[in-house]
């Protein structure tokens, strides 16, 4: 295996001559990139030992910064796009698996709401000569390939086509920064480069791609979701100035092997063969991070007013999904309307729970105790502030 290994090279260089060429461009604007790039080249180098999984890791850098190239030509070359006005955005944060995709999918059906669709992570940048409104010409070819996979292992866990509304903060990737798939945060040297960086330079550029995808599809209330915004919420308020949030609660009891279930499951997609990493050592690095970005999100949410902020559980939404929906549109005051709440229901009606099928997964086969988790997020579970559940 160790020859086939090596003829999948991580060579930083080599990867923006390529991307340089593959999109026709060469700056990669104000936003520096190289650094992110080669700690994170040197992650999968270190991590990926499956030739297939090396070649898919280095594939998707490549699409990486050349899409990054393309957006940074519409940068320059469309002045309408900066012109954008991203209006008191709502961000849907709080642990993974607590609700925070339902809650935004069925948000995002009433109208005039707006959430980053997969289609969209997957092209940000705008088709060369298109208009506002065109329907981009990878979107069909997308849009069949990902109906092929809605039977899949991973769809049971997090179900995906074209036009659901994702975590906004895979845009991050782009800037060959953030979180990526979520697994690279959980191996070093990623995860420790990461944790020591200032994220305000990220969330502006973030910015900058919800304008340009403003530009392409307006919309009049954008839903950004990710339990990964727990780590920002003060840079977000800086960068989002009218920024609000709605926090997502769930026991870690179930959060913690149901992210851990989703985190191997990606790894089995993009690394392939993963039998050489400890899984325990994964498991326990998993639960640490999101138990510290709690720690930090809850710390920061701290300093401002509580009434930026909305609670609810993952059980509330199971129980009563639209009444939730209309107490986060009160709180904010957010218009809502008949036709709102009748697109709504009817989403409601269509999406039964378990419609993709049941999430199964066993806390042991991550390295993880109920003893454990209960003792590291104590600081969560015995504060009654927060509707935990389940």
């Amino acid at each position: 295996m160790s020859n086939d290994v090596e003829t999948v090279k991580f060579d930083a260089d080599e990867l923006v001559q390529q991307a340089q060429e593959q999109a026709g461009f060469s700056d990669f604007g104000w936003l520096p990139y190289r650094e992110g790039l080669e700690v994170l080249l040197k992650t999968y180098d270190r991590n990926v030992k499956d030739p297939a999984g090396r070649q898919r890791c280095r594939d998707r850098v490549l699409n990486l910064l050349a899409t990054r190239l393309r957006c940074e030509n519409a940068f320059a070359t469309i002045p309408e796009i900066a012109e954008q006005e991203i209006v008191a955005p709502v961000f849907i944060t709080g642990l993974p698996r607590s609700g925070t995709s339902a809650l935004l999918n069925l948000m995002e059906r009433a109208p005039g709401f707006r959430g980053v669709l997969q289609w969209e992570v997957q092209f940000p940048d705008p088709w060369r000569g298109s208009q506002p409104g065109e329907e981009d010409p990878r979107y069909q070819p997308l849009k069949k390939a990902l109906e092929a996979t809605a039977d899949s292992k991973f769809s049971k866990i997090h179900f995906v086509d074209a036009d659901t509304p994702e975590e906004c903060v895979l845009l991050h990737a782009f800037a060959l920064h953030g979180v990526h798939l979520g697994f690279e945060v959980m191996m070093e040297p990623y995860r420790s480069w990461l944790l020591a960086q200032d994220l305000g330079p990220l969330y502006r550029y973030q910015k900058q791609q919800l304008q340009l995808l403003n530009w392409r599809n307006p919309g009049q209330q954008w839903l950004l979701k990710a339990p990964a915004h727990m780590w920002s919420i003060d840079t977000i308020r800086k960068v989002f100035p009218d920024a609000r949030f709605v926090w997502c609660h769930r026991n870690p009891q179930k959060v913690v092997p149901s992210i851990n279930s989703m985190n191997r499951a990606i790894m089995d997609m993009y690394m392939g063969d993963c039998s050489h990493l400890d899984a325990g050592e994964v498991g326990r690095s998993v639960m640490e991070w999101y138990a510290l970005s709690l720690e930090k999100g809850l710390t920061e949410r701290a300093q401002l007013p509580e009434e930026l902020f909305i609670d609810c559980s993952q059980q509330e939404f199971v129980d009563r999904p639209l009444q939730l929906v209309e107490q986060v549109c009160e709180h904010f005051d957010l218009p809502l309307g008949e036709d709102g709440r009748a697109a709504l229901q009817a989403h409601i009606d269509a999406n039964p729970k378990g419609k993709h099928g049941k999430h199964e997964y066993d806390l042991a086969a991550y390295g993880l105790t109920k003893e454990m988790i209960d003792e590291r997020f104590a600081f969560y579970t015995g504060d009654d502030r927060w509707p935990i559940s389940d």
